[in-house]
């Protein structure tokens, strides 16, 4: 990856207070987020699930999304399971589709899209554009 989820995730979490994206529901994400980074293991996955059940009442709060995708990777790394995977990816497509639909900033577009696909090869998903890739790679290139 060409940046750090961690620090992605702290910007985005950052502009979502700055917006006021998450109106009442601030304090609990702040409370939420303040445990998700400095506690590990099970109090680390409660207050993740809090802030993914935070992120479904607020669909359309850009950065709090971002937030939750990059948060989402450091869970993977925390725990490879196909649950974070999935979800990470359920993330990520909401959030490009979106980003087709409004002006999004293209840093994060791109950071999501890398995500995004680092998702799928922990799922074993190969977009058609990256088999394509592949095929091109491992095709005969002439001779005998």
């Amino acid at each position: 990856m060409r940046f750090d989820p961690a620090i992605a995730a702290h910007q985005s979490f950052t502009s979502a207070e700055k917006s006021c994206e998450l109106g009442d529901d601030l304090d609990e994400a702040r409370e939420a987020e303040a445990t998700f980074s400095a506690t590990a293991g099970d109090e680390a996955k409660a207050a993740y699930r809090t802030l993914q059940a935070i992120g479904e009442q607020h669909p359309e709060a850009t950065s709090f999304q971002e937030f939750l995708i990059y948060i989402t990777w450091q869970q993977v790394t925390e725990e490879t399971l196909p649950v974070y995977f999935r979800k990470g990816l359920d993330l990520c497509d909401r959030y490009l589709k979106g980003a087709r639909e409004a002006a999004r900033d293209q840093i994060q577009v791109n950071q999501i899209r890398e995500l995004r696909a680092s998702f799928c090869r922990g799922l074993g998903l190969v977009h058609e554009e990256e088999a394509e890739e592949e095929y091109d790679r491992d095709a005969f290139k002439g001779g005998d």
